[in-house]
């Protein structure tokens, strides 16, 4: 969303929407005056056309009327086109001229954006520091309320410290010997645990490397029986296509000698009947010969295909009893897949068994040590540690807080800027409403002309600007050489109030944007206030720490600047010297404001 706003508002920045707004104003200004001058013009080539009417004679007019009438289309359709141009012009312009330049909105937006994430980053950071302080409050208010009772105590210490020192001595000592043994016997313990663990591992391990590499094997044995299977099965088949395609064309050959044996029967019978002359006897053996040759190759087509049909059969037995040795070589290998399958679910808790190991592994080797030292640390320790936590953290309150004070710089150059605007605006509505004015007083004095007022009124058009002077032509009608249109006329007057109400709508734009500003100025300046309240309640804390001993005093600069603030809410007197120059460095941080 940020990106696409980005690149719109570069988009709406290159493009330049004002410029072009005033770039349509001063195209418009022109068309005005151009239409004048073609007006003036216009009527000037008529009044020439008139006179050379006049002068001229009758037999040079008649030759010159067919050019001047084409000439005179020629401008009227020019005129025509240049008048479409100009109220298609116009049309673009009175669209354009109201439309709001969105730059100053989608830059705010953009600033906007970044602010709401800054304070909402902000927030969050004032929400953990306030829960923080509220944690330290309670604890040093628990170190008050035991101060007393360590201060009666050490004293009592102090007298028991003589007699209690030796025994305390043995019974650390003896203490520690018991420790020391709880530990070895706690990591002893733990060792075996390991250890046995391990073993368990490595079993398991080495079981299911076994079971995968089984499980391997019989899938690749598996893999190869199908791949025999399928390739005897697709050879068998081509030998049995083979030995089919024979016996048909066998078949084929039998069937097609068997009727040429019949015709040639028929026709030995045919030849047999009738008386044969001597002639006919030689065709008689030919036939005969031709029959025996066809009988001999019957019978061998008969001996081919009972021999096929015995091949067939063998194979057939052959493939029968290969594919019942596969099934159950299959058979096999899939019980003992399912044997496999049935041992590898029965070690699945190998994963867990890893589980428990590295849990074992990170209660041996885990934190435990830091903990055990933190718990045999001094108090001042602990104190002194809390201290540096709260100098990281009013280090960052500090920068926080300059980035807050950079931030209210900023917004209080908006502000000026957005009031500087506002005048402006201001200034130029009522210098329109002014102009407005003196064109209506002009319209309404040359509806009603005065012969007396007539050098007063060229005194006050000489005061008049150009523009407006060029305006006051168009809409005041009184100038005889010019003759605009009652449309164009309308739409330079709509032209002229949308740019009053353009500025009048920016105008409260700007007053709604300067009350905005206004309210963030207020939120950022309490905002401000809560922040040195809550950094002076800081430096109270880091100065109650600096009273333990073994902390020295700290020469920052923030906690000298917060310092006087803390001493001049103890003791509101007047303020001294050092006071002064603490002053001075206050005043010399943005955003910072001394109450």
């Amino acid at each position: 969303m940020a990106a696409n706003a980005g690149s719109m508002f570069q988009y709406w920045k290159h493009f330049d929407l004002q410029q072009l707004q005033r770039e349509l104003d001063s195209t418009a200004t022109l068309l005005a005056n151009r239409q004048d001058e073609s007006e003036q013009s216009r009527k000037k080539l008529i009044e020439q056309s008139r006179d050379f009417k006049k002068n001229t004679p009758e037999e040079l007019r008649k030759q010159v009327a067919p050019l001047l009438k084409s000439f005179q289309a020629e401008i009227d359709a020019l005129s025509k086109r240049s008048k479409e141009a100009e109220a298609a012009f116009l049309n673009v312009y009175k669209r354009l001229i109201d439309v709001p330049d969105p730059v100053s909105v989608l830059e705010a937006s953009q600033q906007l954006h970044v602010k709401v994430q800054r304070l909402h980053d902000i927030e969050t950071e004032n929400h953990k520091l306030r829960e923080t302080l509220e944690d330290y409050n309670k604890e040093f208010a628990d170190v008050k309320n035991q101060e007393v009772t360590v201060k009666a105590l050490k004293e009592k210490v102090r007298e028991y410290e003589q007699n209690l020192k030796s025994q305390a001595e043995t019974l650390a000592h003896h203490t520690q010997l018991q420790l020391h043994s709880d530990y070895a016997e706690k990591e002893r313990k733990l060792q075996e645990t390991q250890d046995c663990l391990s073993s368990k591992l490595e079993e398991a391990e080495h079981k299911a490397q076994s079971l995968q590499t089984a499980l391997d094997t019989t899938q690749a044995e598996l893999f190869d029986l199908k791949a025999k299977y399928d390739e005897e099965s697709t050879a068998r088949s081509d030998e049995v296509d083979m030995v089919m395609t024979d016996l048909e064309r066998a078949n084929q050959r039998a069937e097609s000698a068997e009727r040429e044996a019949w015709s040639l029967r028929e026709q030995l019978s045919s030849a047999h009947t009738p008386p044969t002359p001597a002639n006919h006897r030689a065709p008689d053996t030919s036939l005969e010969a031709e029959l025996s040759s066809k009988e001999r190759e019957m019978s061998a087509l008969l001996e081919d295909m009972q021999r096929l049909q015995a091949t067939l059969s063998r194979l057939r037995e052959s493939s029968a009893n290969q594919i019942s040795s596969l099934q159950e070589q299959l058979c096999l290998n899939s019980s003992t897949l399912k044997d496999v399958e049935e041992k590898l679910q029965q070690q699945a808790d190998y994963e867990e068994m890893k589980k428990e190991l590295s849990i074992l592994k990170s209660m041996e080797f885990g934190p435990t040590d830091g903990s055990m030292q933190d718990t045999w640390k001094p108090l001042e320790v602990l104190l002194l540690e809390k201290n540096r936590s709260l100098q990281s953290e009013t280090a960052s309150l500090r920068i926080v807080h300059n980035e807050l004070s950079g931030r209210y710089a900023e917004l209080q150059q908006e502000f000026s800027g957005a009031v500087r605007t506002s005048a402006e605006q201001k200034q130029l509505i009522l210098k329109l409403e002014q102009d407005l004015s003196t064109l209506h007083t002009l319209h309404t004095h040359t509806h009603t002309p005065r012969p007396d007022a007539e050098g007063a009124e060229l005194s006050s058009m000489d005061k008049i600007p150009e523009p407006i002077m060029e305006a006051t032509a168009l809409f005041s009608g009184s100038a005889p050489q010019v003759d605009l249109p009652q449309d164009q006329m309308d739409s330079l007057l709509s032209i002229i109030s949308s740019q009053r109400e353009r500025f009048r709508s920016r105008n409260q734009e700007l007053e709604a944007e300067s009350r905005s500003m206004q309210q963030t100025l207020v939120a950022l300046q309490s905002e401000l206030d809560s922040l040195r309240a809550d950094n002076i309640k800081l430096y109270e804390k880091i100065k109650f720490l600096q009273t333990y001993p073994g902390r020295g005093g700290s020469s920052d600069d923030t906690v000298m600047r917060y310092s006087s603030q803390y001493e001049e809410r103890l003791d509101p007197s007047p303020p001294s010297a050092s006071g002064s120059v603490s002053a001075d460095i206050l005043t010399s941080v943005p955003g910072i404001k001394l109450h």
